[in-house]
């Protein structure tokens, strides 16, 4: 049994730390179908049976596109760019992105939507309306970007992510190395306060508390056009429990992509090539 998702704060060398959230225990996958309270997923996935009052809320790697080693080498199908422009016409302009990536990037991307996005796990996020706001704490990450950026140097296949806000590692390319990344990365933030630590697919996330993606789809149902809709997520990895916990809260339920492990989603979609079919036949269902 392995921890899916891991929060520190005051981190020691030896791994000690006192969470910020309980951690997700991944399962075998022999439970792939089935949620934190043992209950069994509906296959296949449903479209809600009113899809008109839907905000919906979509991840971006693992679920709206494959993950590939390097984060800027993924393109964009142009089926899924109108995909994604009909149903935020068909929805009311209530779909939004909710990623771990940057604004500057989802935007590039998806060039020419333009998009609500909750951006870098909530740090950064653009409203329907087009307003850009920042949360989290302030914090200064150049110190720790130059001792990663030492560390990756002398170790082939690891990546070093910039994001600005956080700092991502990602060993896809290497994950023989997870033991020693993770236990490297604990001990530079030991006796540091004020950071978060995320463990997502093949990837270390450093970022400042205060904001995840939970909060970004908070901050949006409380604006128009999400305000007053049923709240849908679909996410795959382990950071996107936040935004599942969320829309449960607010009365929604998500859909969990390429499920291997416990979740507060409410259905299981297979993996990418799942989630397009599923969103066109909500947006044939749209059009009844």
């Amino acid at each position: 049994m392995t921890f899916c998702r891991e929060i520190h704060r005051n981190v020691n060398p030896n791994g000690k730390s006192r969470c910020l959230m309980m951690p997700i225990q991944c399962q075998s996958k022999t439970d792939v179908s089935r949620g934190n309270d043992g209950r069994q997923f509906e296959q296949p996935a449903p479209v809600p049976d009113n899809p008109k009052n839907l905000a919906l809320f979509l991840d971006i790697d693992g679920t709206l596109l494959e993950i590939v080693e390097r984060p800027e080498l993924v393109t964009v199908p142009p089926a899924l760019l109108q995909s994604l422009e009909r149903l935020a016409g068909q929805l009311g302009g209530a779909l939004a992105l909710v990623t771990g990536r940057t604004l500057a990037n989802a935007d590039s991307l998806f060039s020419g939507l333009s998009l609500p996005v909750g951006a870098v796990h909530g740090m950064e996020r653009r409203s329907y309306q087009g307003a850009i706001e920042s949360a989290g704490l302030a914090y200064d990450l150049t110190a720790l970007r130059d001792v990663l950026a030492g560390f990756v140097s002398d170790r082939p296949g690891l990546l070093l992510e910039d994001k600005g806000r956080t700092i991502a590692l990602h060993y896809r390319a290497a994950p023989a190395l997870e033991s020693e990344v993770h236990a490297f990365i604990l001990e530079q933030l030991f006796g540091r306060t004020g950071l978060a630590l995320l463990h997502g697919k093949m990837v270390f996330e450093i970022k400042p508390e205060g904001a995840d993606k939970g909060a970004a789809i908070r901050a949006f149902m409380e604006e128009a056009p999400f305000s007053g809709r049923v709240p849908v997520f679909l996410g795959d990895d382990t950071t996107d429990e936040y935004g599942f916990t969320a829309v449960r809260a607010l009365g929604g339920y998500g859909y969990c992509v390429g499920l291997e492990r416990e979740s507060d989603a409410r259905y299981r979609l297979a993996d990418v090539a799942a989630v397009h079919e599923w969103l066109a036949r909500l947006a044939k269902k749209l059009e009844r």
